[in-house]
């Protein structure tokens, strides 16, 4: 299970990340329903859902994406399709303003913010789905182990297991590498889509947020700074990915839990994968690679609707044995 072999081209890992960041996947995919959930009096978040034909005789498997990321990701479609065809209900759940739902609530989001996946949790429970798996990718990956922390078994109950692939889970070291001259395209798509986002923010809520200062941010930090940390009550970026990293709770892990990195993966460094705070968790079952990139981790076809991607392969498996 351990043993991932990348694509002959795509041993390094930005043109891992880059690749399967671009190229197009053909998947076969029902028309999903669209689930809005109000998880708090003035804001709802948007979920793609794919239900078996009885859906309560089913685990259920909920996505999260990462930074700026939605439910179309190719990641989210491809581990719909995979879970689906596994004989999953599949959530694909979008951070609070993600997808084209910046007019379904005033705020923002955060990297840590659990809120939201844990209340789809308790809606589905309460619908009568007992057996539900959270797949995170990068942020998304820091928030499926921070709510895994966060909750003890008795207080979600039908959570039965995490998986977490490229998580961002000590944020400020991510950020840190995000800075780095290597890593300027992405930190440059980062902050693109981020300033993008605030500008449609703007239209919808108009006077809600200062834009005066946007066309100054420069780093995703500057961003964190000047929006996210002071919207959510911390006194600064580094106080923010402080407390909202998964690396605070991740020793509080009850359940069963995935974690998928790459030794070559461009913003998301090792050191934090070796801290026994998550290292020395025996629920906790941790796969680090040689190659896979970020969010990547694409091999060899094996057939049978199977195209290749490895990591979206072994949550699946690591699902179906808790599920």
């Amino acid at each position: 299970m351990n043993s991932f072999v990348p694509r002959p081209r795509l041993t390094w890992g930005h043109w891992m990340t880059l690749y399967c960041w671009a190229a197009p996947r053909r998947l076969d995919l029902p028309v999903p329903e669209e689930r809005l959930f109000t998880v708090t009096e003035d804001t709802q978040v948007l979920a793609h859902c794919y239900w078996q034909p009885d859906r309560r005789a089913h685990p259920t498997l909920i996505a999260l994406h990462g930074l700026e990321g939605s439910s179309t990701a190719h990641y989210m479609r491809g581990i719909a399709h995979k879970a689906h065809r596994a004989g999953f209900n599949v959530a694909l759940l979008n951070q609070r303003n993600c997808g084209g739902t910046e007019h379904l609530g005033p705020g923002l989001y955060h990297s840590g913010l659990t809120d939201d996946a844990a209340f789809a949790i308790r809606t589905f429970t309460s619908e009568g789905l007992h057996r539900i798996v959270v797949a995170g990718y990068s942020l998304g990956g820091n928030l499926a182990l921070k709510l895994a922390g966060e909750h003890t078994p008795a207080e979600l109950p039908s959570l039965k297991a995490v998986c977490a692939v490229s998580p961002v889970l000590e944020l400020e070291q991510c950020v840190r590498a995000l800075e780095r001259r290597s890593n300027c395209i992405y930190h440059w798509n980062f902050v693109r889509n981020l300033k993008a986002r605030m500008r449609r923010k703007e239209r919808c809520w108009p006077g809600r947020f200062a834009l005066d200062a946007l066309d100054r941010v420069r780093t995703v930090r500057e961003f964190d700074a000047v929006y996210t940390a002071p919207h959510f009550g911390f006194g600064s970026a580094e106080e923010y990915y402080h407390r909202a990293a998964a690396m605070r709770v991740v020793d509080r892990i009850q359940i069963p839990a995935l974690v998928i990195t790459a030794a070559d993966d461009p913003f998301v460094p090792l050191d934090a994968f070796r801290d026994p705070a998550l290292s020395g968790n025996p629920n906790i079952r941790l796969i680090v690679t040689e190659h896979g990139g970020h969010c990547g981790f694409l091999g060899a076809a094996s057939g049978d609707g199977d195209d290749g991607y490895w990591a979206e392969r072994r949550v699946v498996e690591f699902a179906q044995q808790f599920a």
